[in-house]
């Protein structure tokens, strides 16, 4: 049987995919060439927004247990002077979580490979390489050492190596910022309390960083020097020496993982080509500084899912696909120069260079005191209300209250598109549009009967109703007694519902 979606690569990003597509009831193949999940950490860190995502995934309210909330991100120079301090703030972000949380990735992955085999139309194939990609009139076959799969659409997870992306054809822009590190991960022998909780020493001798692991563990990150080798860096002789400073020796700790990592800064020309697609470190990779290689690729998921599943239904065009890449690619763009930027204030090796950035930096952090980060970077063109300025941002996810109880608005709402409002009038629906709004998209309508967080919500995008997408971006805002009607009508007219025939 031909499935509706192929995915090669079963990490974090490729089962979240996996999962939020068999949510909407697509047979979906999972080909991972690995036999068995990844033992070790890899990314430590995630922001609200993917927290928001990992909850649409089913998978948060568990892993939140197994996550440590950042109180704070301090950058000091090797004096030990405050260059920088991020906030991790007290309460939850915009999406209903906090601003960000450490991690250890193969829980998630645990949680995400449950969520996959409760799925009856998702199958996860271990052990199972895909060495070609042939294309064919309404489907693509992936072939392996262990015969074929056929699927109407293919979505590269598989890596910066990915085959995906070869045979999609399509160049990567190298934007540089590369650089060698050894990455330490390390399980103290008795808990300790960090604070902050996650420190970048800007010193020109050895730039390093020391942040949580999850719960109980601890990362260590070194900069390779000039005329050291990567052998020389990943010996665990050299891991102890650099960690001693910092009190971690063989009696006080274990190391759980020893690797050395070029960080790089790439993304794919194009993110689309016929039925193939290509997200998470398939489409791009980033330096770690700013925390968002993870979340990037988990946005890659929910912004690819819900369109898929439209495209699938015969509910939009196969060119809905094609925003994919424009609203994804600026976003991604905006985060790796924001993270190139932060590696250049670590990675300065000069003294003298570091002494002038000193200067600037550690009195305009005193006077600043701790800096909110900056918001996320809004979608780029695509599946929006024209001229709209609020399109393209993320929506907000707050406690309301349903049938008696309190509740996080998308466990309510139901994670899909949702029309919400502070007018009953202005939310009504003309028969024409209500039923493609109900029965197509399985939309639902929401009045805000009371104040709150999304009133006064409301008020700062300086409008009474908004349409929120399935990834919990805004399509569009709007007020006046039509609100509703304009903004599903324009949803209508963006997705073609009545023109597309089903792939």
């Amino acid at each position: 049987m031909t499935a509706d979606v192929a995915i090669v690569g079963a990490g974090p990003v490729g089962l979240v995919l996996a999962v939020l597509l068999g949510r909407r009831g697509r047979r979906v193949e999972v080909l991972e060439r690995r036999g068995e999940p990844w033992a070790r950490p890899r990314a430590v860190h995630f922001d609200h927004e993917a927290a928001r995502i990992l909850q649409s995934a089913g998978v948060m309210d568990e892993l939140a247990a197994a996550t440590e909330p950042m109180d704070a991100y301090e950058w000091r120079n090797a004096a030990g002077e405050v260059l920088l301090r991020l906030d991790g703030g007290d309460g939850p972000a915009l999406s209903g979580w906090p601003a960000s949380l450490m991690f250890h990735q193969p829980e998630l992955e645990r949680l995400l490979e449950a969520a996959v085999a409760a799925l009856p139309s998702v199958s996860l194939r271990r052990g199972w390489e895909v060495t070609a990609v042939e294309p064919g009139a309404d489907s693509l076959t992936l072939r392996g050492e262990d015969g074929a799969v056929e699927a109407r659409w293919v979505v590269g997870c598989d890596g910066a190596g990915s085959l995906v992306r070869s045979s999609m054809g399509v160049g990567v822009t190298d934007l540089g910022a590369g650089s060698d590190w050894l990455v330490v991960d390390v399980v103290p022998a008795a808990p300790a309390a960090w604070k902050p909780l996650n420190i970048q020493v800007c010193d020109p001798a050895r730039p390093t960083t020391a942040v949580a692991g999850g719960p109980g563990r601890r990362r260590w990150e070194f900069l390779r020097l000039p005329g050291e080798t990567l052998e020389e860096l990943a010996s665990p002789e050299m891991a102890w020496r650099l960690l001693e400073p910092w009190g971690a020796t063989p009696a006080t700790a274990t190391i759980e993982r020893l690797a050395t990592y070029t960080f790089g800064a790439r993304v794919v020309d194009r993110w689309d080509r016929g039925r193939l697609l290509v997200a998470g470190d398939a489409a791009h990779q980033m330096p770690p500084f700013a925390g968002q290689g993870l979340c990037s690729g988990i946005r890659d998921a929910a912004n690819l899912a819900w369109k898929l599943d439209l495209v699938l239904g015969g509910v939009a065009p196969v060119a809905l696909l094609e925003t994919y890449g424009t609203e994804r690619a600026p976003q991604v763009r905006t985060e790796i120069d924001f993270s190139i930027d932060l590696g250049d204030i670590i990675c300065t090796l000069d003294p003298a260079e570091a002494a002038a950035r000193d200067a600037g930096m550690v009195p305009a952090a005193a006077a600043s005191g701790p800096v909110a980060p900056p918001p996320g970077p809004p979608l780029g063109p695509g599946v929006a209300r024209p001229g709209d300025l609020n399109a393209g941002r993320l929506s907000l996810q707050a406690e309301v209250a349903c049938a008696g109880r309190w509740g996080r608005f998308d466990d309510v709402a139901g994670g899909r598109w949702v029309l919400l409002g502070s007018d009953p009038a202005a939310l009504a629906l003309p028969e024409a549009l209500s039923g493609w709004w109900s029965a197509e998209l399985g939309g639902r309508v929401w009045y805000l009967a009371a104040g709150g967080r999304y009133r006064a919500w409301l008020e700062e995008l300086g409008a009474s109703t908004v349409l929120v997408r399935p990834d919990f971006y805004l399509f569009g805002t709007a007020s006046g007694p039509d609100a509703g009607a304009s903004l599903v009508g324009a949803l209508a007219d963006r997705v073609s519902p009545r023109r597309c025939p089903r792939p």
